[in-house]
């Protein structure tokens, strides 16, 4: 029996506000168009089981490419079991008699019009359960007030609740089958496999199998998973061809290393690849300006959640200040930025002022000069592209930095770390 209204619930797939959870093996982009192709592949399957009217309740900024054939209304209300209700009531205004409505979301693009395929004669409502705890479909012959609203959502619990909800109305229930929304990327890629053609399943596999930023592979890093770093298959100088996993753990907070670092900085301070910010805080914290620069977008976000300041910026873009920095800090290897640790001590030369110093954490090889390319590889099977890479020592850095107009003027070891401050000798 095909229902007369078929209602699809989707939220504008804009970067940052949809599929959050497929961060950050997935940039905001990447999950935005993932999200987008869900969208597209679930009312091609709406679309094609023949409904009289099919709507998509949408929520957020309008796109351009929703099908002609489909009416858009707004979502309404705060929670998202009221909008659901409300999604229902709307649904249902002006229908007089049986109007068997039945709504779906926008997390399972696998879906086909088969699973829709329900026999309404006996039956009340519909539900449609997923494999995480929620529901993926639920549906209503009539409409039947406060069915929804009051159930807690986005919960494992959420699907067995809202069936106990049905029930305690006294309404007999039809059950589809159980589908596996897409939340996160172990979803995203086992739905790519159910639906082998589907939109989604086309960009996954395009995604997947092209290099992606690295910055994207650091954020995962940031976040706990597991990153393995690669160097290029010929690399200069002595590395071995698979490193130790990315360890993001020091990047969070000060060690006795670091506080040495922070005491030797002469303000402002600008902190070259800052990461997720500590240096930039422990600054801020002693009253000393500094401004943190990095690739990684949530690196610097992070940055700013602990009340500091960082700018998304490449070393070698327009920076603010230029030639007014009193102190360059390199941490945490971040000489090796470009792979060519002479253009970048050069660079560091424009942003400081004459006799101000660079802050340079090296390897704890004095005469390492390593040049390479590294990719990062994520746990999902993502891989970054290839960056060129430089490791150095003390010694090399030295000998570095006096073309490019520095003096050494301290090193030090501390805790298996190895640092040298250079002055601009202008």
């Amino acid at each position: 029996m095909i229902p007369e209204t078929v209602v699809v619930v989707a939220k504008s797939p804009q970067p940052g506000r949809v599929k959050t959870r497929l961060q950050p093996t997935f940039s905001a982009a990447e999950s935005a168009a993932l999200a987008a192709a869900a969208i597209r592949d679930t009312l091609d399957a709406a679309m094609e089981i023949g409904a009289r009217r099919v709507i998509v309740a949408w929520d957020g900024p309008p796109v351009g490419w929703l099908p002609s054939g489909v009416s858009v209304v707004p979502q309404r209300g705060s929670g998202l079991d009221e909008r659901l209700e409300n999604v229902f009531a709307d649904a249902f205004d002006g229908q007089r008699g049986n109007a068997p409505t039945i709504l779906v979301g926008m997390d399972t693009p696998q879906l086909q019009p088969a699973d829709l395929d329900v026999d309404w004669r006996g039956v009340d409502a519909v539900f449609g359960p997923a494999a995480d705890g929620g529901y993926w479909a639920i549906g209503f012959r009539r409409h039947i007030a406060s069915a929804i609203r009051g159930v807690p959502m986005s919960l494992p619990t959420t699907g067995d609740q809202q069936r106990r909800r049905l029930q305690a109305l006294g309404l007999s229930v039809g059950i589809l089958s159980t589908l596996r929304d897409v939340d996160d990327p172990a979803d995203a890629s086992e739905v790519a496999v159910l639906a082998p053609h589907s939109r989604f399943a086309r960009l996954h596999r395009r995604l997947m199998e092209s290099p992606c930023c690295p910055e994207t592979l650091v954020d995962a890093a940031l976040a706990g998973a597991a990153v393995e770093v690669r160097t290029a298959d010929h690399p200069t100088g002595e590395l071995p061809t698979t490193m130790p996993l990315l360890d993001a753990s020091p990047w969070l907070k000060l060690d006795a290393a670091d506080d040495l670092v922070v005491a030797r900085c002469e303000g402002p301070v600008l902190d070259v690849g800052c990461g997720p910010g500590r240096f930039v805080e422990a600054l801020a914290c002693r009253g000393v300006p500094a401004l943190g620069v990095d690739l990684s977008r949530s690196a610097v976000a992070r940055t700013r959640r602990r009340g500091a300041s960082a700018l998304v910026r490449d070393v070698h873009d327009r920076l603010p200040a230029e030639g007014r920095w009193r102190t360059v800090l390199l941490a945490d290897g971040n000489i090796g930025i470009g792979g060519d640790p002479l253009s970048l001590l050069r660079r560091c030369r424009e942003l400081l002022r004459p006799g101000a110093v660079a802050l340079v954490e090296t390897s704890v090889q004095p005469r390492q000069d390593t040049r390479t390319k590294i990719t990062l590889h994520g746990p999902s099977g993502r891989r970054s592209h290839a960056v060129p890479w430089a490791i150095v020592g003390a010694e090399t850095l030295i000998q570095l930095a006096a073309i490019a107009g520095f003096v050494a003027v301290e090193d030090w070891r501390v805790a298996e770390r190895a640092f040298v401050l250079l002055r601009h000798a202008g």
